[in-house]
């Protein structure tokens, strides 16, 4: 048995059933769950972001869900020094943390314990860099991280600013390194705790329908009132929390800037694109096990088989 701590993470693309399977995961394990997820910290911002219930955490305690204004900036570090403390904090009552989400920069972060410590926040060169998008597009922005370091933008979003502009930041700050090789020597290193990283998928066409009847679910549920709700609290598009897929587009439509059901048919479209996204990305991890819901009638087989080799590998 390894002499390292236990992590569990159950992660995959939106949609897919996450939240309801790590209840029962931690309810057959002793566990309590970490959310790792970039919208479900923030408060107020319940319905777009699918946040889980009190009513369907059964009792599990959760970590790192309505923790933060959306006023208040969250990013990878921020998530990792968070979850870190969770960790030590699950681990002191004597239970099993089991990092749940859909984030995987940030799964990975917390994994294998990335140095972030060179990409600490720029003050003037991030305004620069802000200022550009706000002259020159995202898409200039993006092209420029392409030209100093074309292997990031393989893994980027030209709409994930954020990101792109810390890509950025990092070769300048450090004389010329390159992002990409700062994390692909990060990841290279070795785990801190004895982990399984379960990655929950289906087919591409049912996760798609359910991506679709989800968004038609949070319409139903009331989005529009809840985006207008945060419009009237001060939030606009340059927050981070407000460009969430779903906020972002129900509040063009709010500013008059498209239809109802132009937005949705985006939210819709722009979320099926993330899953793909996130599957890129799990699929370039290493030690992931795969879990294909067509493998499974029913969640309590997929429970029973991820507590088997949970078993094998002494985790429990």
């Amino acid at each position: 048995m390894s002499d390292k701590k236990p992590l569990i993470i159950l992660t995959g693309p939106t949609a897919v059933g996450k939240s309801a399977l790590s209840v029962k995961l931690a309810k057959a394990i002793d566990g309590e769950i970490i959310s790792a997820d970039s919208m479900q910290v923030y408060r107020h911002m319940d319905i777009g972001s699918a946040k889980i219930t009190h009513m369907e955490m059964e009792g599990i305690p959760h970590y790192l869900i309505d923790i933060l204004e959306p006023s208040d900036d969250f990013n990878v570090v921020r998530f990792q020094t968070l979850a870190k403390e969770a960790i030590q904090h699950i681990y002191a009552k004597g239970k099993i943390p089991i990092l749940a989400g859909g984030t995987g920069f940030y799964i990975q972060s917390v994994l294998y314990d990335i140095d972030f410590t060179e990409t600490a926040d720029d003050g003037p060169l991030r305004e620069q860099l802000e200022e550009f998008v706000r002259k020159e597009g995202a898409e200039a922005l993006f092209e420029r991280l392409r030209r100093i370091d074309a292997k990031s933008c393989e893994t980027l979003h030209p709409h994930n600013v954020k990101r792109v502009i810390r890509a950025i930041e990092f070769y300048e700050k450090t004389g010329g390194k390159r992002i990409s090789e700062h994390n692909e020597r990060e990841h290279g290193k070795e785990s801190p705790y004895c982990f399984l990283y379960f990655v929950l998928h289906d087919e591409r066409a049912t996760l798609y329908e359910r991506i679709n009847k989800r968004v038609d679910t949070m319409l139903a549920n009331g989005l529009v009132d809840e985006v207008m709700r945060l419009k009237d609290m001060g939030c606009d598009k340059s927050l981070v929390s407000m460009q969430g897929l779903g906020y972002k587009e129900i509040l063009e439509y709010l500013d008059g800037a498209c239809s109802l059901e132009d937005a949705v048919y985006r939210i819709k479209r722009d979320t099926r694109h993330f899953a793909k996204r996130q599957l890129t990305w799990f699929r370039r991890e290493r030690d992931v096990t795969w879990i294909s819901r067509q493998d499974f009638k029913t969640d309590a087989q997929i429970l029973a088989h991820m507590l088997s080799l949970l078993s094998e590998k002494e985790i429990m």
